[in-house]
């Protein structure tokens, strides 16, 4: 019960990892039947997704719904414009987007905004077209977003240390990093980034275990091998960091008998975490070199894109916009 509102996100976790470790979600998962599910919590009055059955729409899970039916291969279920709609009437002036009508503003919910609208190609880019080539007068400017000033209030976030915080004078926070990063690649406006100070930030998070932290001072936890990783894939700077050290680390926090993953070595594993294990060594290449050393099971797995945390093929399939120095 204290988890069902965030069933959504938990189904995208578990999802995402079974297409990263190469099976087949209709065959082996049902997944007509998820999405028939994913689309009970549409609510189809204001355009948005709920973490659940009868739960409010909010913009992160309709960020999960969206992108288990992209996973899926089900967009056609929902209705675009609808969603588009509902993403813009979170928008703030100040270019900021609430989480859902009761106001928190969140650069987690700048990233969720961005990706839900390339997703169902709504996305405005800065030059006035959607991803896909839609001129914005076509689309309709009253339903598109103003990504000019969605951008304007990340860069407001970017603090003195070169990293950015959940919003302007907030503490720099490896997840609200990742979520800035990801949605300036998705608007192809990383020149706002000071990429050497950030990447050497990010660097530092890494522990004399290997394994990386959130926040100087903290414990390691396995969930930031997907947050601080995929932030410098997409900056260019994954050399930065110890790769073989933090691989170790990742292991170390797995389950050896339920194949779960821990925040840490010991712990119990859950869904959360093991999906960004994966994740993470899917950046780390830790899977290819032991399909390169003739393990058959791996050549199975596919690759995950560092800007929309999705298998590379489905980001390729739907042609989603991104920018990766």
């Amino acid at each position: 019960v204290v988890t069902a509102h965030m069933r959504m996100s938990g189904m995208y976790w578990g999802l995402t990892t079974m297409c990263l470790l190469g099976k087949n979600l209709q065959k082996e998962m049902g997944s007509e039947a998820l999405c028939d599910w994913v689309m009970s919590c549409y609510h189809a009055d204001v355009g948005g997704f709920g973490g659940g059955t009868d739960h409010d729409p909010h913009m992160l899970y309709t960020l999960s719904a969206l992108q288990i039916l992209a996973l899926c291969d089900e967009l056609d279920r929902v209705d675009k414009d609808m969603v588009c709609m509902y993403i813009k009437s979170l928008q703030l002036s100040d270019g900021s987007f609430q989480g859902d009508i009761w106001g928190e503003v969140d650069t987690r919910f700048s990233y969720c905004a961005l990706q839900a609208l390339a997703i169902i190609g709504r996305l405005p880019s800065l030059d006035g077209e959607s991803h896909e080539g839609v001129e914005l007068a076509e689309m309709g400017k009253s339903k598109a977003i103003n990504i000019v000033r969605a951008v304007d209030f990340i860069k407001e976030c970017i603090n003195f240390d070169g990293g950015f915080g959940a919003v302007p004078t907030a503490e720099s926070h490896a997840g609200q990093i990742f979520c800035c990063v990801g949605a300036l690649s998705i608007a192809r406006a990383l020149h706002v980034v000071n990429v050497d100070q950030l990447g050497w930030w990010l660097a530092e998070r890494q522990c004399d275990s290997g394994g990386l932290n959130g926040r100087p001072e903290k414990q390691a936890d396995v969930c930031y091998s997907w947050w601080i990783l995929s932030s410098l894939s997409i900056l260019g700077k994954m050399s930065w960091i110890d790769g073989d050290k933090l691989t170790h680390f990742i292991l170390e926090c797995q389950d050896p008998e339920d194949g779960g993953f821990a925040d840490r070595p010991g712990n119990i594993g859950d869904i959360f975490h093991t999906f960004f294990a994966i994740a993470g060594l899917h950046l780390l290449g830790y899977f290819k070199r032991r399909a390169r050393a003739g393990e058959v099971v791996f050549r199975e797995y596919r690759d995950i894109d560092p800007t929309y945390a999705l298998p590379t093929d489905v980001v390729k399939r739907l042609g989603l916009p991104a920018q990766v120095l």
